[in-house]
């Protein structure tokens, strides 16, 4: 029979506990050794934060101290980061320097990453690639069925990002084939289509926002990326402020919390009041609960409920279109938007109203009738949205059973869909009370 270790013993036993209950952590694991040993070789040692795995978010970090507001997160040396610096310095640097027109940064830092992805065990920066995602959930890397469920105008700003990649590697074919001398492969192989998105993906998700001084040998896109080993992986929760900035005392990317975070939890930062349409489209994810979530309604939603045959349609539409009151109509936890009830208002105006259309879009009363009318189609629209977006949960309900590869993809959706029947939900309740309280 073993020996209680006693009072020692068990405390240890809790604390090894209640790590496992918020996070399993993972800095055992061979390539997070690598990936901390390669960092403090550039300077960098963090006994505060540890790797982990979360149910909820996946792969993040946990402290391993109770952190109080003002409290330093991370401080990561400048020699650890990867900008267009470290790009110029390597073996790509000369050729960049020489090639015109100028390549962007963006295109700078992907080649490089591309670059150094193949070079494998010889390249420097093989400790970082190996924890980097093999695949991203981008709307870019989505296939067109996946797509095609998505909400408008995610939909077409999903279309527009593959159409942004696609033109960003045929214009930058002829500059990969510069770098042949660099390669005893062809470079066609290397940089082909699938190793740039994976490229851009990994920039535009982890990038932290740092400026740099425009350099001639790049084009006049701003040089604001910098890829920050460790730090980013650090995950988003739109409920943490936090403080995050390029320290040129210490010549370190420093993130200060707002907040307190408890022992043994999740560390989180926040990229920013961003909705799930968005988060989806620039990280790949969705935040639960998210308090910025909306849901938009498209001019083409907005205006199906509106007579055709109303003479002042036309006059209507173009002084909404005038105003910038066509784009960004949501509801929200809160409601209908102030914009879409003010964009309904205006379609609302009867012919006797019609002259009084400044006065709305500065948020009058205009008349009794006009507030009901606008009420009764806010609502409308509102039921019709619940309507399509239960249609689509069901079609990837159903597409799940069927398409195993795309299971992954469609519970992203599935995620956003779900939180956009909440809001809509909540919605029409909200709704429902506005007109009982009106009549």
């Amino acid at each position: 029979m073993k020996k209680s270790k006693g009072r020692t013993g068990r405390k240890r036993r809790r604390k090894c506990l209640q790590s496992f209950m918020d996070g399993v952590n993972c800095s055992h694991e061979l390539e997070c050794i690598k990936l901390k040993k390669w960092l403090k070789d550039r300077g960098f040692e963090d006994r505060n934060l540890r790797p982990a795995r979360f149910s909820d978010t996946g792969r993040g970090l946990m402290t391993t101290k109770t952190l109080q507001a003002e409290d330093l997160i991370i401080s990561l040396p400048e020699k650890c980061l990867l900008t267009t610096a470290t790009v110029l310095s390597s073996c790509l640097g000369e050729y960049i320097m020489k090639w015109k027109p100028p390549v962007s940064p963006l295109i700078a830092l992907c080649t490089f990453l591309i670059a150094e992805k193949h070079a494998g065990e010889k390249s420097l920066w093989k400790p970082y690639l190996d924890v980097l995602p093999k695949t991203y959930t981008c709307p870019v890397c989505l296939e067109h069925d996946v797509v095609s469920l998505l909400p408008e105008p995610l939909r077409k700003k999903a279309q527009e990002q593959k159409t942004t990649v696609h033109e960003l590697y045929v214009s930058s074919k002829a500059f990969f084939s510069f770098l042949q001398p660099l390669f005893a492969e062809d470079t066609e192989t290397i940089f082909n289509y699938s190793a740039l998105e994976w490229a851009w993906c990994a920039v535009n998700t982890r990038t932290i926002y740092m400026k740099h001084s425009q350099r001639e040998c790049f084009s006049l896109e701003p040089d604001v990326y910098a890829l920050a080993p460790y730090l980013d992986l650090l995950n988003h929760s739109p409920n943490v402020q936090v403080k995050a900035a390029f320290n040129e005392q210490t010549r370190s990317y420093e993130i200060r919390t707002k907040s307190r975070c408890k022992k043994y939890e999740e560390v989180f930062i926040c990229y920013g009041p961003h909705d799930n349409q968005r988060l989806l489209l620039e990280y790949g994810f969705v935040a639960m609960n998210n308090p910025h979530s909306s849901v938009y309604v498209s001019s083409d939603t907005l205006l199906k409920y509106f007579p055709p045959l109303d003479k002042q349609r036309n006059a209507k539409i173009s002084i909404l279109k005038d105003h910038d009151f066509l784009e960004n109509l949501t509801f929200g936890w809160d409601g209908p938007s102030w914009r879409l009830l003010t964009a309904l208002k205006l379609l609302c105006l009867g012919a006797d109203e019609f002259t009084c259309w400044r006065r709305t879009l500065l948020g009058g009363v205009i008349s009794a009738r006009n507030e009901q009318q606008t009420l009764n189609i806010t609502g409308k629209i509102c039921h019709f949205l619940i309507e399509e977006t239960q249609h689509v949960l069901l079609q990837i309900a159903q597409m799940k059973k069927n398409r195993e590869n795309l299971k992954k993809h469609l519970a992203l959706v599935e995620a956003l869909r779900l939180e956009d029947l909440k809001i809509l939900q909540k919605s029409a309740k909200i709704l429902c009370n506005l007109n009982v309280a009106t009549t």
